[in-house]
C-alpha cells in the first residue's frame, strides 16, 4: 500500500477510534492478546526467518538478541496487552475545572494525540506494545520497523488486525509500512498531513536522524549509557549483585549499565570481587589508571568510553574522591536515561536523587527496572529521555493530550 494512503486510513481512524468506549478498546485488546498466543507458532516461523537473516548478516549479539522471539516473549507480549486493559482509560479524565468571575466553566480533559508514528528497529515486541498503549487510548497507530524485523513484524501485525477483524474493531487501526526503504523513512517523517507525533525507537543513529530531519514533533526515546555509583558506604555484596545484574541480565537493552563509578576508598576491596562475578560472564572491563591497579584484567578506558553505549557484554570503570566528583561525571556522560547509586547513606542518596540529571534515578537498585511493565504501565511506547511532555517510560499518559471544556450561559466577551 502507498504510503500516502496509509496516512489517509490513519487519520481516518482517529476519528472513529476516540469515540470508542473503554469497554470496546479492551475488548479489541484481550482479542489481540488471545491471538499473540493463538498464532505463536506463525509468528515464531516468521520470526526464524529474521534471525537467520540477521545471523547471516552477522548481527551483533545484543541485538540479536532484542531481535529474538520465543514462546515465553510472546506470552510476556500478551501479558503485557492483558495489564493495559487492566489499567484505567485516562481518556475524558477531567484535569480540574475552575469558574471564572463571568461564570465560564474552564476545565481541561486528556484526549488522544490523534494518529501516532513509531519509527523503530530491530525490536518485534514494540509492535504489540505500541498497538495496545495507542488503542486503549483511542490512538491510530502507523508502524514502520525495520528491514531485520520485518518478517516478524508483519505476522504480529496480521495476527492484530485479524483479532481486531473479529471484533468489528476497525483492523487498519494499526499499520504497518512494509517498505523498508531509506526514501519511505525519509518520506514517512514529514507526513505532518497525517501524522501527529512521532516516536523512534533504536540506535543513537536512528534517534538523531529522526530528530534532525523529522517535521513532525517528535519524543525523543534516547540512548541509555546508564551509570551505577558504587560509594564508600556501599553494601559491597548488594553492589556485585546489582551491577552484575544491571550489567548481563540482558545486553541489548537501553537501560543495561555501561558505566560504573567506584568510590576510590572502597576500590580495592569491591573491584576484585566484582571482576570476578563479571569474568564468569564474559565481560571486558576497561578502566582508568587506578581502577586498573585492583583488577587483573583491565583495558585502559578513552574518553569514548565514558559515553559509550556498548549494548555488548563490556562496562567502563571510573574512580572518584566523591560523591559530588561521581555526580559531576555522570551529568558529563550520561544520556539523561537512568543511573544508580549503591549506599547505606541517607545524605549521599538524597544527593543522588537531588542532583543526577535523569529521567529515572535509583537508590540500590538496577537500572534494568527502567521499563514500563515493570513501573506498571503493562507496556511502553519508549522510554524519553527529553523534559517536554513526557519523560522516562511512556504509558497511556504519555499518549494523551488535553482539550479545554468552556461552558457558558451567553457569555460575549466586551
Amino acid at each position: 500500500m502507498e504510503l500516502m494512503e496509509i496516512g489517509k486510513i490513519a487519520k481516518e481512524m482517529k476519528y472513529e477510534l476516540a469515540k470508542l468506549s473503554t469497554e470496546k478498546k479492551n475488548q479489541g485488546i484481550l482479542a489481540a492478546a488471545e491471538g499473540l498466543e493463538r498464532d505463536a507458532d506463525k509468528i515464531l516461523a516468521a520470526n526464524a526467518v529474521d534471525m537467520e537473516n540477521g545471523r547471516n548478516r552477522q548481527m551483533p549479539q545484543g541485538l540479536l538478541d532484542r531481535l529474538l522471539l520465543t514462546e515465553d516473549r510472546i506470552h510476556q507480549m500478551a501479558e503485557g496487552l492483558r495489564q493495559v486493559v487492566a489499567l484505567p482509560d485516562p481518556i475524558g479524565e477531567m484535569l480540574g475545572s475552575t469558574r471564572r468571575p463571568n461564570g465560564l466553566e474552564i476545565g481541561k480533559r486528556r484526549v488522544p494525540i490523534g494518529v501516532v508514528g513509531v519509527i523503530y528497529e530491530a525490536r518485534p515486541n514494540v509492535t504489540a506494545d505500541v498497538f495496545g498503549l495507542c488503542f486503549k487510548t483511542g490512538n491510530a497507530v502507523i508502524l514502520k520497523g525495520g528491514s531485520d524485523a520485518i518478517t516478524s513484524n508483519k505476522a504480529i501485525v496480521e495476527s492484530i488486525q485479524r483479532s481486531l477483524e473479529s471484533c468489528g474493531l476497525m483492523p487498519k487501526s494499526v499499520q504497518l509500512i512494509e517498505d523498508t526503504s531509506r526514501t519511505t523513512t525519509e518520506k514517512f517523517m514529514k507526513m505532518n498531513e497525517y501524522v501527529d507525533l512521532l516516536i523512534p525507537r533504536g540506535g543513537a543513529g536512528l534517534i538523531r536522524t529522526v530528530v534532525e530531519n523529522a517535521t513532525i514533533p517528535v519524543i525523543e526515546t534516547g540512548t541509555g549509557n546508564c551509570h551505577i555509583y558504587v560509594d564508600e558506604t556501599a553494601d559491597l555484596a548488594m553492589a556485585c549483585d546489582i551491577v552484575e545484574n544491571a550489567k548481563t541480565q540482558r545486553i541489548g537493552v537501553c537501560n543495561a549499565c555501561e558505566s560504573l563509578v567506584v568510590h576510590e576508598d572502597i576500590a580495592g576491596a569491591f573491584l576484585p570481587m566484582l571482576e570476578t562475578r563479571l569474568r564468569a560472564k564474559q565481560v571486558e572491563i576497561r578502566s582508568d589508571s587506578r581502577a586498573g591497579r585492583y583488577l587483573k584484567e583491565s583495558v585502559p578506558a578513552t574518553e569514548e568510553d565514558w559515553g559509550k553505549e556498548y549494548l555488548d557484554l563490556i562496562i567502563s570503570v571510573k574512580t572518584v574522591s566523591d560523591i559530588d566528583e561521581a555526580i559531576r561525571h555522570i551529568n558529563s556522560y550520561n544520556t539523561g536515561h537512568s543511573d544508580a547509586i549503591v549506599t547505606t547513606s541517607y545524605d549521599h542518596a538524597r544527593q543522588f536523587l537531588d542532583e543526577i540529571d535523569a529521567a529515572c534515578v535509583y537508590v540500590n537498585a538496577s537500572t534494568r527496572f527502567t521499563d514500563g511493565f515493570e513501573f506498571g504501565f503493562g507496556a511502553e511506547i519508549g522510554i524519553s529521555t527529553q523534559k517536554l511532555h513526557a519523560r522516562g517510560p511512556m504509558g497511556l499518559e504519555a499518549l494523551t493530550s488535553t482539550k479545554y471544556i468552556i461552558y457558558g450561559n451567553g457569555q460575549i466577551r466586551e
